[in-house]
């Protein structure tokens, strides 16, 4: 990856934004599940929040400053997966892997994107996103380990 600018890498963000929102929404639309819906709709919901967090940075300026930074646990469940492609008709446990692998694949993205600059303002915002994706991670890993004690796993 390579950029010219901090706008270079807003802009490529939100397209990993919008990719993600995608996915999850086109999921959504896959499964006969409510709750996986509900779910995987939520998961939109928050990647859509994030592009638009991207799109209006001057306007979000004050909700940055006042972002509280936590540490959120790294469960590492996908960490020992292999990467899928996404199929109409995949089961519940296969989605969630993808998700989850999904979600760790942009957070590596928003940490190597921090290198791209020095400026401390936009080593935040992109730190900000990290930690959000480091958050649907545990999210998705949560539920995935849920869903495999029911089944016994």
């Amino acid at each position: 990856m390579s950029f010219e600018s901090f706008e270079e890498i807003i802009g490529f963000a939100i397209e990993k934004e919008k990719e993600a929102a995608a996915f999850y929404t086109d999921a959504a639309k896959q499964t006969s599940f409510a709750g996986v819906r509900e779910s995987l709709e939520e998961m939109a919901e928050e990647e859509k929040k994030h592009q638009t967090m991207l799109e209006n940075l001057e306007a979000n300026k004050e909700v940055l400053e006042e972002y509280k930074f936590k540490w959120i646990p790294d469960m590492k469940r996908s960490d020992y997966m292999i990467d899928l492609q996404y199929q109409d008709g995949m089961s519940y446990t296969d989605i969630l892997r993808l998700a989850m692998k999904r979600e760790e694949q942009a957070l590596k993205m928003y940490n190597e994107l921090q290198k791209k600059t020095d400026n401390a303002e936009h080593i935040k915002i992109l730190k900000l996103l990290c930690q959000e994706e480091a958050k649907h991670k545990l999210f998705l890993e949560t539920l995935y380990d849920d869903h495999m004690a029911k089944l016994g796993d």
